[in-house]
């Protein structure tokens, strides 16, 4: 319809239109042409191009706040080429630290056909989606091993409808602490702050116990459980239990109050480790972890090569293969600490 479109266009603009348009014949190809022209243009704006939308739960987000994760995925579309609002839609749901809510969220965003769900939060809100559809693709970006966790069957062939990245972040509990040790003199009880209720909090902390008995380092259990965590509760029993320091297990509410978690550690003078890099912006001492915000620019390729008819099956699961240690020598100022030189020259990354 397009091509006869155009060539009734040109024809009707043609230098022979004015003598042709006398005989009778051409009068009737005029009205024919012009018919077409019409058509064409009626049934181009009654289909519309459907714009793919992409489902983003976000468990610490809101509408008005959604979070550098959800911009990160963003920018990685834009750098494939797409542009938001002609050729992606992003449909984000925000559990504002409220873990609860997030069944609710998936199954408005289910209810909804996104083309795609992306899901960047512990495996109990992944299994949540897993569980909500079987045919909507699923791009997760996971803390745990989601071939432990029973997410996928495995990293090369995850079978079913998700796929994604896992960052590793248990695998690196170990190297958290040997960090404590090389910058906290005569380190010899850590608090580690968690959610014990969660799966998350409780398998995280039972791979910081492992890495502390080779150590010779004892672990004291710093609970903060949802939806509104104790956190200047947990800090006075770490300062009573004579806790030298402090790691926090990432989750949901936690990462929502990361500003009063890192100013809570400054005041009560506790040299503090954790599992991203926007920790330490925040304030804190130290991080290790693969990079948050590149993992979820990572995402976007998933995305990309679903939205043009990959299977989630078929994408292995994608590891980190860089880590990135950041200081914040700002942190250790307020606290006393002084980081010692062949520390501080291993770091990616210093704040001053």
């Amino acid at each position: 319809m397009t091509k006869i479109f155009r060539t009734a266009i040109r024809w009707l603009r043609s230098d022979n239109l004015k003598s042709q348009i006398q005989n009778p014949k051409s009068i009737a190809l005029v009205a024919v042409a012009v018919a077409f022209a019409m058509c064409g243009t009626v049934v181009e704006a009654q289909q519309p191009v459907k714009i793919p939308r992409i489902g983003y739960i976000s468990g610490t987000g809101t509408a008005s706040n959604q979070g550098p994760y959800v911009e990160a995925l963003r920018q990685g579309l834009r750098d494939l080429g797409y542009v938001e609002g002609k050729n992606f839609a992003i449909e984000f749901r925000g559990a504002e630290g409220k873990p609860d809510r997030i069944p609710s969220l998936v199954t408005e965003l289910v209810q909804l056909k996104v083309d795609v769900l992306v899901v960047p939060t512990a495996a109990g809100a992944i299994r949540v989606a897993k569980q909500a559809t079987k045919t909507i693709p699923i791009v997760m970006v996971t803390l745990l091993d989601p071939v432990a966790t029973g997410l996928v069957d495995s990293l090369a062939h995850p079978g079913g409808n998700i796929t994604g990245l896992a960052t590793l972040q248990r695998d690196l509990s170990g190297k958290r602490l040997e960090l404590l040790t090389e910058v906290v003199p005569r380190l010899s009880r850590v608090g580690i702050l968690r959610n014990p209720d969660e799966q998350t909090g409780a398998i995280g902390f039972k791979e910081y116990e492992a890495a502390a008995r080779a150590l010779t380092i004892r672990l004291q259990s710093l609970d903060a459980r949802d939806p509104n965590p104790d956190l200047a509760g947990a800090f006075r029993e770490a300062v009573k239990g004579r806790a030298n320091a402090v790691i926090t297990i990432t989750n949901g509410p936690l990462f929502r109050n990361s500003k009063k978690i890192t100013d809570l550690a400054l005041k009560n003078r506790l040299p503090s480790v954790y599992e991203g890099g926007t920790w330490v912006e925040a304030g804190g001492l130290m991080s290790y972890s693969a990079n948050d915000i590149e993992l979820f620019r990572r995402a976007a390729t998933y995305v990309d090569k679903i939205l043009k008819g990959a299977k989630p099956a078929e994408l292995p699961v994608e590891q980190p293969t860089k880590f990135e240690f950041i200081i914040n020598l700002k942190a250790a100022k307020q606290i006393g600490l002084t980081i010692p030189p062949n520390v501080l020259v291993r770091a990616d990354k210093v704040i001053r």
